[in-house]
């Protein structure tokens, strides 16, 4: 009975997890280049029930009666990576990619340490100095790893083919450096749609290709993201009845069957 208790819990909390994940999804629906993020749920190992002090074939003998679980877990999470709509803007610092890849962004944090990181968001702008960056001026990174700075930039206009080459005029400036990965699972989330590798990240040339003056949305789907949660709080109630069933039963079991 107890382990029926927790058995239901394991319900409750794993609704919960599921939950925080389309809440969050939901939030980020207005994101540009967000993407999606799935969860898996699966049960807890099996584990051998045995029949202890079992007088038929010996007090010191167990009997094994069946595989039980303990319950349901998050399995993994993971990103949905498919292509999100694209919108134009006309602005000509904003960038899409069509096709797998990452524009290559380098940031500093409060202690003065630099981290690259990689985003499908290309709402971009340019400093005083030139410099292409992010909303939050982080530096966007092209040839040889290094800034793209735009003479002219707050004067000119620039033009940038599908390679992702920015020129000004007739005159080069510079190719966005574009990166993928062999597996996505290879990376974790830093803010909202950044991303970072870790331990065994592969990175592999990016197919993607760049269309200025548009803006890759996220790729949630509302009316999904809502069918869902409805699944998830019905899931939610379920189990609350469960534990409120058990309660129950065990409460006459103690004070009703016990005084007999």
């Amino acid at each position: 009975m107890v382990r029926a208790l927790y058995t239901a819990w394991t319900g409750l909390r794993n609704e919960e997890k599921r939950m925080d994940v389309i809440t969050n999804n939901m939030a980020n629906a207005n994101t540009t280049g967000y993407k999606k993020v799935e969860v898996t749920s699966q049960s807890f190992a099996s584990q051998l029930a045995v029949k202890i002090n079992d007088d038929i074939i010996g007090p010191d003998l167990i009997r094994g009666v069946g595989d039980v679980t303990l319950g349901v877990k998050i399995g993994e999470t993971y990103y949905d990576m498919s292509q999100g709509n694209f919108k134009e803007t006309g602005n000509q610092y904003n960038f899409a990619l069509s096709g797998k890849g990452f524009f290559t962004i380098r940031m500093t944090d409060k202690a003065g340490v630099e981290h690259i990181r990689y985003t499908r968001d290309g709402d971009f702008t340019v400093t005083k100095e030139g410099y292409l960056v992010t909303k939050d001026g982080d530096f966007v990174l092209g040839d040889g790893g290094n800034p793209i700075q735009i003479p002219g930039a707050n004067t000119e206009e620039i033009n940038v083919n599908e390679l992702g080459e920015i020129y000004v005029g007739n005159d080069y400036i510079s190719t966005f450096q574009l990166v993928d990965f062999e597996s996505y699972d290879a990376l974790s989330s830093y803010g909202e749609n950044m991303y970072e590798p870790v331990d065994g990240a592969v990175m592999i040339d990016s197919d993607a290709t760049v269309t200025q003056g548009y803006l890759e949305m996220s790729n949630i789907n509302m009316v999904t993201e809502m069918v869902d949660m409805i699944a998830v709080t019905r899931a939610y109630e379920t189990n609350q009845k469960m534990v409120q069933t058990i309660d129950d039963t065990l409460n006459k079991a103690v004070n009703d069957v016990g005084k007999v």
